[in-house]
C-alpha cells in the first residue's frame, strides 16, 4: 500500500525513506493495539496528523464503542445524569447515536457511583468536583500541548509519532503519578489550613479571614500591541514565573492569573505586605517587564470551587486599579491590622479618601518598608518612578471624579426628582 504521507514537504525529502517506513510500521502496530483501525490510521497519515493521532489513542487506549444510552444501561446511571457529568468535565454534548465512550469512561462512571454509595459525595458535590477537575485538567492539557511540550511541531509527523510511542508507556503513567502527588500534597495543605482555622475558633461554614492581593502589570495592553506572539508569550511567562515564586515563597497561594494580573491570598497581613512589596521590587528591577501596582485588603472571604469571592476581594481589586506604577496600596482595615503586628517593619501614609465603584468613598494607605518612607522623592522613592507621572495620574483621577459629579448634576437637572439622581449615580461611582 502506498504511503499517503510520504511527501511531507522538505522535511520528508531529507529523511531516510527506509527509516520512515520502519517508524510508520511500528506506529501502525501500536495504534492497532490501542484500538485504532487501519482506515483511521491511513486518514491520519493523509491529513499529516499522525503524531497527534498517536498521542490521542495512547492517552485513551480503548476503542470508542459505546453510546451514552449504552453507558447508562451498563452502569445503571441515568442518561441525563451522564450528560450533566460529561458537560461538567468540560466536554461538548454527544449525539445519542455517537459511539464516543470507552471502557475507561465506564470505569470513571463506576468510580463516582462507588463514592456516592459510600456516602463520600453527593450528586451535586460530584458535579461540582467534576467542573473543578475538568477546568483544571483542561489548563494542564493546553500547557502540555504547546510547541516543545508533549511533542515537537518541527519534526516529520511520522517520526514524531514514533518518538512519542516509544516513550509513552513511561511518560504517561509518570505524568499521572505526578498529578496524583500534587493533588495529595495540595489536599494535605488545605487540611492543615482548615485545622488552623478550627483551632482559632472558626465554626463550620464560617468564612475565613484572609489577606487578598492583586498585582497588575502596568501598560500591558499597550505593550501587547507592539510585541510579536513569541515576545508576548515570553513576557507573560516571565510575569507568571516571578509572581508564583514570590507569592508561594512567602507563604501565599496564587488563586489565578489572568494575563497581566495575578490574584493571591495569604493568612497574615504581614506576609501579604511582604509579598506586595517584593513583587513591586522584583518587577522594577526586571528589564523585560514593566512595573506592577499592588492592591491589598483583609477580611472575610467566600471560598468556592477553588476561587475566592466577597467584599474583601472586590475591595482589593478596586484598589489595584487606582495605584501608581510600583506602589502598594492597602485598605484601612489592612493598614490597621498591619500596624498592630508589624509597625517596626512597615510604614504607611494616608492617601486622601477615594471614590471606588460600587464601594463608595474609602480610606486607602500607601504601604512601604520602614526607612523608605520619604527621602526627598516622595513616598515611593525606593521604586523606579517618574514623579511627573504620579502627579499626572492624580490630576487625571481628580478630573474623572469631577466629570462624574458634573454628569450627575447635568442628569439631575434634565430629569426632575429621584429619577435624575438615580440615573447619574453610576457615573459618579465609576471613578
Amino acid at each position: 500500500m502506498s504511503d499517503p504521507g510520504a511527501d511531507n514537504g522538505n522535511l520528508a525529502g531529507s529523511i531516510d525513506q527506509s527509516q520512515r517506513e520502519a517508524a510508520l510500521a511500528s506506529v501502525r502496530d501500536v495504534l492497532v493495539m490501542n484500538g485504532a483501525t487501519n482506515e483511521e490510521i491511513d486518514q491520519a497519515i493523509a491529513d499529516d496528523v499522525l503524531d497527534l493521532f498517536v498521542v490521542d489513542r495512547m492517552l485513551v487506549p480503548s476503542r470508542r464503542r459505546y453510546t451514552r444510552h449504552e453507558v447508562a444501561e451498563l452502569t445503571g446511571v441515568d442518561s441525563e445524569m451522564l450528560a450533566q457529568f460529561w458537560r461538567a468535565l468540560g466536554f461538548p454534548n454527544v449525539d445519542d447515536g455517537d459511539r464516543t465512550f470507552t471502557d475507561l469512561d465506564l470505569e470513571a462512571v463506576r468510580l463516582f457511583q462507588g463514592m456516592q454509595a459510600l456516602g463520600t459525595t453527593s450528586r451535586d458535590t460530584a458535579l461540582q468536583l467534576a467542573r473543578v477537575i475538568g477546568s483544571s485538567m483542561s489548563r494542564i492539557a493546553e500547557a502540555e500541548l504547546v510547541p516543545g511540550g508533549m511533542f515537537s511541531t518541527d519534526m516529520d509527523t511520522v517520526l514524531a509519532a514514533a518518538a512519542f510511542a516509544s516513550v509513552a508507556d513511561v511518560t504517561v503513567p509518570a505524568m499521572a503519578r505526578l498529578l496524583e502527588f500534587v493533588w495529595r500534597r495540595q489536599v494535605a495543605a488545605g487540611i492543615q489550613r482548615s485545622m488552623m482555622l478550627r483551632s482559632r475558633g472558626a465554626g463550620p461554614g464560617e468564612s475565613p479571614v484572609l489577606a487578598v492581593g492583586f498585582a497588575d502589570m502596568v501598560g500591558f495592553t499597550m505593550l501587547s500591541q507592539h510585541l510579536s506572539d513569541q515576545e508576548l508569550a515570553a513576557v507573560v511567562r516571565r510575569f507568571e514565573e516571578i509572581s508564583h515564586d514570590i507569592v508561594t515563597g512567602l507563604g501565599g497561594r496564587v488563586v489565578k492569573m489572568i494575563g497581566d494580573e495575578v490574584m493571591f491570598v495569604v493568612e497574615s497581613v504581614t506576609d501579604a505586605a511582604r509579598i506586595g512589596l517584593d513583587l513591586a521590587d522584583a518587577y522594577a528591577d526586571d528589564d523585560l517587564l514593566s512595573d506592577v501596582r499592588v492592591g491589598l485588603a483583609s477580611g472575610p472571604v467566600l471560598l468556592h470551587d477553588g476561587d475566592y469571592f466577597g467584599a474583601t476581594v472586590n475591595l482589593a481589586h478596586r484598589i489595584v486599579n487606582i495605584g501608581n506604577p510600583g506602589t502598594v496600596l492597602v485598605s484601612d482595615e489592612f493598614h490597621t491590622a498591619l500596624m498592630e503586628v508589624a509597625a517596626d517593619e512597615f510604614s504607611g501614609q494616608a492617601l486622601r479618601p477615594r471614590l471606588l465603584k460600587d464601594l463608595g468613598r474609602v480610606q486607602l494607605w500607601w504601604c512601604g518598608r520602614v526607612g523608605h518612607e520619604a527621602d526627598g522623592t516622595g513616598v515611593a522613592a525606593d521604586r523606579r518612578r517618574n514623579v511627573r507621572w504620579e502627579r499626572l495620574s492624580e490630576v487625571l483621577r481628580d478630573l474623572e471624579e469631577l466629570r462624574g459629579v458634573g454628569e450627575r448634576l447635568l442628569s439631575g437637572s434634565r430629569a426632575p426628582g429621584s429619577v435624575g439622581a438615580e440615573s447619574g449615580r453610576g457615573d459618579a461611582e465609576g471613578t
